[in-house]
């Protein structure tokens, strides 16, 4: 982390300069009358945008929600690989990784051959494979997600808080050339309850959930299937003689269905989802009218010969599994696409619903505005074009489909009683088998963009194998030259809305000129086609669109600071001070070789291109600098 780069200041480094504009969120303040984006709904997907866009000082965002706080408790829990990289990005992810359980293990129950009547553990596996990625599976209260996104939006320099107690009742789209074109109806759920206010905004982003007002007013709709089947879920404080009830389970019985244990933070606390009745074609989970002793019952029926003695329920809930999606993100309608720009988005459970138990909601909600919110500050920005913003439906959308059809696959897995599924077979239960080959999906690690003008070919894919183009990029260790620190290449990245570029330098090459590295840095910091000179404003630092990092393959001590390009060691900020922290190689004390690790050519090197959400949108040759311009020429556009 870096600070004081315009002066020494006391207090949380976490804690930005606030700006002197700033609004007011005092009890009798206004609301403003036009911002750039408004969303709707602090859950996941809301907050993760509005933290996201509260980076920017020259852009301003609301944020509503129709309740009159944070939540509490309940909800989700499950915090994969990949989202725990993107924590990582805002600054927190040590914070939920002191506070979290970690899912180290996973454990397999069926029924006992020899007694039908009680459960068996079949086998456990490990729930993160090895180097899929640095950071652990965590469980964490969704209530707490909030909160430390809240807290990045609060040392904003903008101090952006929520606007609770307003929901969106209507919105309308008017003249594209207006400058706040969307019109939206605010409705007052708190003390004025009833009163309608209007914000205009240039865009407006529908976080507001399954039933989103947002998504009805651009005309969308839910569209897909029901199990039919009511599960319910708890967070219970309880004493139990089941022996793995610190380890995530999942148990099926013979004949009393399902029941997923999912331990929680702080050792004691822990969830278990409870399979309940199959419910009619047209009978919804509500109409049951279950209750959390119906839960208890059945789970103690499920888990014999062991039991579970409940001594508090501190959240519970009935639902039943429905898999659904929207046929799109934004308010363009598919015979528009390439006439019309989007101004209306939507995400998370607003345009994708599925069952719980794959632990994929919450985080794909976040993955959606974490994929948006760059792209939307590159535009209002003037940075590029507003056809950016067409690559957000058409990127996530098909994501939003793997997602709901894996879940459903999985869904009717976990449902079927043994011997009845297509995939039982003698060496290894089904639903233990789905669960290994499911593993980069449920770590958030399958998404995989395709070609785009942010994702280029990968013509150039054989010099960094374990890089792949339209993947997240895949961090490795590394050690800082300057003062040989041990670190993690990935966690330079911060969620700024930066590309970075990382320069793979070729073997026996120091930096050093004359050298291959030397003369792709002085072409990046002085040619007039290098995309840091053409797209970088005169009044920012060299660095404040494109970050570029090199990575060597010597030890610390074969290498030489004081002579590497100026590039890496630039002059920035108010006071023009020195950077010492863009110089890398590999690691030493045998943590790995981040050449070997990903599979980078050691004879070529080569340059990888990495967009703002962490994803790879290039792999070139290290000497391809008109390749490299083309591509950010795709990008950008001109100040």
């Amino acid at each position: 982390m870096q600070y004081y780069l315009d002066g020494f200041r006391s207090g949380s480094p976490d804690q930005k300069n606030a700006q002197p504009n700033r609004r007011e969120y005092g009890a009798h303040a206004p609301l403003p009358e036009t911002v750039d984006v408004l969303i709707a709904g602090t859950g996941p997907a809301g907050l993760c945008l509005a933290a996201q866009m509260s980076q920017f000082d020259d852009i301003s965002t609301m944020i509503i929600e129709r309740s009159p706080g944070n939540i509490a408790k309940g909800k989700a829990d499950g915090i994969n690989t990949r989202t725990m990289e993107m924590f990582q990005a805002f600054g927190f992810a040590e914070s939920v990784k002191r506070e979290s359980y970690w899912v180290n293990q996973t454990a397999f129950w069926m029924p006992d051959p020899e007694n039908p009547a009680n459960i068996k553990r079949v086998g456990r596996v490990q729930d993160v494979a090895d180097d899929s990625s640095e950071m652990p599976h965590t469980l964490i209260n969704q209530a707490r997600v909030h909160e430390l996104f809240l807290e990045v939006m609060k040392n904003s320099s903008s101090r952006l808080q929520p606007d609770y107690g307003w929901m969106v009742v209507d919105l309308s789209i008017g003249d594209e050339h207006e400058g706040f074109p969307v019109s939206v109806t605010l409705q007052d759920t708190g003390v004025n309850w009833g009163e309608i206010k209007t914000v205009r905004a240039k865009y407006v982003v529908g976080c507001d959930g399954a039933r989103s007002n947002v998504r009805k007013a651009i005309g969308g709709e839910l569209s897909g299937d029901s199990a039919h089947q009511a599960w319910g879920v708890m967070d219970i404080l309880a004493n139990t003689d089941f022996p793995d009830i610190r380890q995530k389970c999942l148990i099926t019985s013979a004949h009393e269905g399902n029941v997923l244990i999912l331990p929680r933070e702080g050792g004691y606390l822990f969830r278990m989802y409870v399979e309940l009745d199959k419910l009619k074609d047209d009978e919804r989970a509500a109409e049951r009218q279950f209750s959390q002793q119906d839960m208890i019952r059945v789970a103690n029926q499920i888990i014999r010969p062991y039991t579970i003695d409940v001594k508090e329920v501190v959240w519970w809930s009935i639902y039943e599994i429905g898999h659904r999606m929207t046929n799109r993100f934004d308010n363009v309608a598919e015979d528009a696409v390439g006439e019309q720009h989007p101004r209306v988005f939507t995400a998370g459970d607003a345009c994708h619903t599925h069952s719980p138990k794959a632990g994929q909601g919450m985080n794909v909600s976040m993955q959606d505005t974490f994929n948006l919110g760059w792209k939307l500050a590159h535009v209002l920005q003037g940075r590029s074009d507003p056809g950016l913003l067409r690559s957000y439906s058409s990127e996530r959308w098909a994501e939003a489909k793997r997602l709901v059809d894996t879940d459903h696959e999985w869904a009717r897995i976990m449902s079927a009683p043994p011997g009845e599924s297509d995939l039982d077979r003698d060496d290894e239960p089904r639903f233990m088998r789905q669960f290994k080959e499911n593993l980069e999906f449920t770590g958030g690690l399958a998404v995989h963009y395709g070609p785009s003008r942010i994702v280029g070919s990968s013509e150039y894919q054989a010099l960094a194998t374990g890089l792949e183009v339209g993947r997240r990029f895949h961090s490795a260790p590394v050690v800082r030259l300057s003062d040989v620190k041990p670190m993690q290449l990935g966690h330079v990245a911060q969620a700024d809305g930066r590309w970075r570029l990382y320069l793979f330098a070729p073997q026996n090459d120091t930096g050093e000129a004359p050298s291959v590295l030397a003369d792709v840095c002085q072409w990046l910091e002085s040619h007039p086609d290098s995309p840091i000179q053409r797209y970088t404003r005169s009044d920012e630092d060299l660095d404040a669109l494109i970050d570029v990092r090199a990575i060597f393959q010597q030890t610390f001590e074969a290498l030489n600071y004081e002579t590497m390009p100026p590039l890496l060691r630039p002059m920035k900020g108010r006071l023009g001070l020195q950077d010492h922290e863009k110089i890398f190689c590999v690691d030493h004390k045998g943590e790995g070789d981040i050449f070997q690790m990903r599979g980078i050519n050691r004879a070529q090197g080569c340059m990888i291109v990495v967009r703002p959400d962490q994803y790879i949108a290039h792999v070139l040759p290290i000497r391809a600098t008109s390749e490299l311009k083309v591509f950010f020429d795709g990008v950008f556009v001109k100040p």
